[in-house]
């Protein structure tokens, strides 16, 4: 089954791209409580979405499904809502999807499904080490959707140097076989256009068939739209993109035998990339 495409929008005129080019899901994302401070200095993006740009997005698209990840479980303040408030806003504005990111505890992720109360799928993103720690209690929680891994605060959280180094020393293994075994989908990380990134697309992709995921994160650098000036262009790296990603998926259907190849090349790819950053 094709991976479940995620990009992450909050502009109208992006997201009825994505979704024409065949994008499933169009990620609006919230979340900004503890981000900068744990992402400082990195090459991340930290996106300052709010409930209106749900509501927009929500407005706008038809077949793809609407993702709003929200914040951290938390209490209100002064300067911010509380989780409820937050997350029945993003509902009742119209998400399909609500993404509890950087949680460590059971608890965490029991009130967050209690707070959604089945007026949406619930979609945990584990990208903590003490979420990995519980993920067998997590996996048995009653009202648990899908499951998503956070390649890049997982990695800061094991004091990697690639975040990619998750998929080769067996944690994001480890994790995609709890969720198979609960029969609960799940995904993990994100993806450039093939033929792109430090890690090219193409070898994750092989992964993600190898592991059984569902879905997938297509990153900045697949479409940077704030790098494009012209719609035109925008819409055509969409179209070529996705459709190259699904002639990969079709190969990987087909011609199942050459995984473990793949997972022997990515391999020694993340470890020259570990090893050059050593230096």
């Amino acid at each position: 089954m094709p991976l479940k495409l995620m990009y992450i929008t909050n502009r109208p005129e992006i997201a009825r791209i994505a979704e024409a080019a065949g994008v499933d899901r169009v990620f609006v994302d919230l979340e900004y409580i503890g981000k900068a401070d744990r992402q400082g200095g990195m090459d991340t993006v930290q996106n300052h979405h709010t409930v209106q740009d749900v509501q927009n997005i929500r407005q706008t698209v038809t077949a793809a499904r609407v993702l709003a990840r929200v914040n951290p479980i938390h209490d209100a303040t002064d300067e911010y809502c509380s989780s409820k408030e937050e997350i029945d806003a993003v509902i009742d504005a119209g998400a399909d999807i609500v993404m509890l990111p950087f949680f460590k505890t059971v608890d965490e992720v029991e009130r967050f499904i209690e707070i959604v109360g089945g007026r949406a799928i619930t979609l945990p993103l584990v990208e903590t080490p003490e979420a990995v720690d519980v993920i067998d209690e997590i996996l048995d929680l009653p009202g648990l959707d899908e499951i998503f891994i956070g390649l890049n605060d997982l990695s800061i959280g094991y004091g990697k140097k690639f975040m990619f180094e998750l998929l080769t020393d067996g944690i994001v293994e480890r994790l995609c076989l709890k969720c198979k075994q609960k029969a609960i989908p799940y995904g993990f990380g994100g993806i450039a256009a093939l033929g792109r990134g430090m890690l090219p697309a193409e070898y994750i992709i092989r992964e993600h068939y190898r592991m059984g995921s569902t879905c997938v994160i297509l990153s900045r650098s697949f479409c940077d739209v704030s790098q494009i000036d012209q719609i035109e262009k925008v819409k055509s790296d969409f179209i070529n993109g996705v459709r190259e990603i699904r002639e990969l998926e079709a190969e990987c259907e087909q011609h199942n035998s050459y995984f473990r190849e793949n997972e022997k090349t990515v391999a020694e790819r993340v470890k020259s990339i570990v090893m050059g950053r050593n230096r």
